[in-house]
């Protein structure tokens, strides 16, 4: 029981901060690319030396795997850019909400990698997201900063849907941590070429800002969540994931004064009501 209780307190604590690496769109005064260059490369860095500190392997077991780790650093990179611009563009409740859309998108991209089907319930599931969204949108016009954000959310949830997909198909061997490690190096690597502010010309407060988005809300929060799963079922892990944009709106409101609209809280609802009914869904299955 207290190693339960235990794993409870990391999956609870590793949600939380990744609700939280959203408010880093807008503490931080960078670009959401260049967000995503520095917080992934310092990230790979924590990273490597918790796989050390463990005594774990870094190296893949075959020469193949190189080439997926690439495939899936260059999906996770673009994901992790359209998700701070998302934020950026609409603010943290609605960017984080559009985001989480990608568990409904998931069962929709699921039949290209496996043999399931869909069923009505899924199609429910989908309209029930979609008048959500349409809650969420002010204006049916990409030139409105919040539509655009919502978009640019949605996309990064497609993302982060394929690269689930993708991770599960061909890299479901590796413990998160190890996982990523490749996968923020190869983000890193993709993007650094369009930085627009250099290293030296960091300001001194946003440096400390990516230290604590690179080491504390994306390296801990990984490794706190693979811990978990040891000893709690992929359908508590699944269902406790969905507090995320609670978590996200949260902290938004506590630390940035951000507060969501009436339309947003019960469009953000339905989204995540769906979200939670299609991982308890996929999870049950799988049990």
């Amino acid at each position: 029981m207290r190693s339960e209780q235990s794993a409870l307190i990391q999956l609870h604590t590793a949600v939380l901060l990744f609700g939280g690496t959203a408010l880093f769109s807008k503490l931080i005064a960078l670009s959401a690319l260049d967000i995503t260059v520095y917080r992934t490369a310092i990230a790979f860095i924590a990273l490597v030396c918790l796989l050390k500190f463990q005594g774990k392997a870094i190296a893949l077991n075959h020469k193949k795997d190189y080439g997926i780790a690439i495939i899936l650093g260059i999906v996770v990179g673009l994901h992790w850019v359209t998700y701070f611009a998302g934020m950026q563009l609409a603010g943290i409740a609605t960017g984080i909400i559009a985001f989480f859309t990608y568990p409904v998108i998931t069962v929709f991209l699921e039949p290209f990698f496996s043999k399931q089907k869909l069923k009505s319930k899924d199609i429910i599931s989908a309209v029930t997201v979609l008048f959500g969204i349409y809650l969420l949108v002010p204006e049916a016009n990409l030139g409105n900063d919040v539509t655009l954000g919502i978009v640019t959310g949605i996309f990064s949830g497609l993302l982060f849907a394929l690269r689930n997909l993708l991770q599960k198909q061909y890299f479901s061997s590796y413990g998160g941590p190890q996982t990523m490690l490749y996968q923020t190096i190869v983000a890193s690597l993709m993007l650094c070429a369009f930085v627009d502010v250099g290293p030296a010309d960091l300001p001194e407060q946003d440096i400390w800002l990516l230290l604590l988005a690179g080491i504390i809300f994306t390296a801990a929060p990984h490794a706190l969540f693979a811990s978990s799963l040891r000893f709690l079922s992929a359908t508590t892990a699944g269902l406790i994931s969905c507090l995320q944009p609670l978590y996200g709106t949260v902290l938004a409101f506590m630390l940035l004064s951000e507060q969501p609209n009436m339309m947003t809280l019960i469009g953000g609802l339905l989204v995540v009501s769906a979200a939670c009914f299609e991982t308890w869904s996929i999870t049950r299955k799988k049990a």
